[in-house]
């Protein structure tokens, strides 16, 4: 089927596109939010084809994924067509709620009969109040990362976008703990400035901003240990491509990342004081480290492998197409 939807989320588009449909990604002159087209920095197959807002009114469309409340009128005015009724749509929800009433928090699809909403969590799914609208969770899926675990720098990898915007939600207060044990490499978009912001001098953190994926997975593949601090997010890809890397990993036990990660693949918890000493002995102890990762990258590659998450989807999309019909 032909597929539109906008290019979001890198890592999760990645792995959506890998399927065995036609995808369509709006692209725009200035390549902003809402026509970025394909990724840059990432591996995409050759069936993402870009679009332009006016090559749409002519597309043949089968079905439409929103991944932001605005998309819903943006494709409806490029399509010329009722997005929800003359093309069917499901609205894939990636995060957790916005801060604030949590409990209450009331999502912004909710009570439509017109699409469906489906959750990248079950954590989600829990906690956004969705009315009478229909609902799903399709786990998260990863491409294979094509770099292994050497942990060959005894150094902590972190993986965060906008540390200094988010700060708390990030879990940004707490890397200075973690720069007492073990340099901190930190990679992500919007780095820029952390180490001035936090007072951490250069030898206790270095950070890359916005490498290409395969580049940066090579990088965090050879330090000691992956550092997942979030309070409050959906569930980070870059965390299970660490651990499907076969990368020991030191987790906020927060969100998703409670069902996500097995204490046995490194550490596990709300208390600091356990994921600093947890850190510490992985710095301390390669082999244990190692032996760790293991754990690990079973742990992804069983739960969130590519296959499942294609087929997951796929029935999905059928249902939703034969429902439409």
């Amino acid at each position: 089927m032909n597929i539109l939807l906008w290019h979001v989320h890198g890592s999760w588009t990645t792995a959506f596109v890998h399927g065995k449909h036609r995808y369509l990604v709006p692209v725009t002159p200035d390549r902003g939010p809402y026509g970025r087209g394909r990724a840059r920095t990432y591996q995409w197959p050759d069936t993402v084809d870009e679009v332009t807002p006016e090559e749409l009114a002519d597309a043949e469309i089968d079905l439409v994924i929103l991944q932001r409340p605005e998309e819903l009128d943006l494709a409806t005015e490029w399509l010329g067509r009722r997005v929800g009724r003359d093309v069917p749509a499901i609205f894939v929800e990636h995060n957790t709620p916005k801060q604030g009433d949590v409990p209450n928090s009331r999502h912004p699809m909710a009570d439509r009969d017109d699409l469906l909403i489906a959750h990248v969590t079950h954590f989600n799914a829990l906690f956004w109040d969705t009315g009478g609208t229909r609902t799903a969770v399709v786990e998260h899926g990863i491409v294979a990362p094509t770099t292994h675990y050497t942990g060959e720098l005894d150094r902590l990898a972190v993986v965060v976008n906008e540390p200094v915007r988010r700060w708390r939600v990030t879990g940004t207060d707490l890397l200075p703990r973690f720069a007492e044990i073990a340099p901190l490499d930190v990679f992500g978009m919007g780095v820029a400035g952390l180490p001035d912001r936090l007072g951490l001098p250069a030898d206790r953190m270095t950070v890359y901003d916005d490498l290409p994926q395969s580049r940066m997975q090579t990088e965090i593949g050879r330090r000691r240990a992956y550092l997942h601090l979030c309070r409050w997010t959906s569930l980070g890809l870059s965390l299970i491509e660490a651990m499907a890397m076969g990368m020991p990993v030191v987790v906020l036990a927060a969100t998703e990342a409670v069902a996500a990660v097995p204490p046995d693949a490194g550490a596990l918890s709300t208390r600091i004081d356990t994921l600093t000493d947890a850190a510490r002995r992985l710095i301390e102890e390669p082999a244990t480290a190692r032996r760790l990762g293991d754990r690990a990258r079973e742990a992804a590659q069983g739960r969130y492998g590519l296959d499942r998450f294609l087929a997951d989807w796929d029935r999905l999309l059928e249902e939703e197409i034969c429902a439409s019909r």
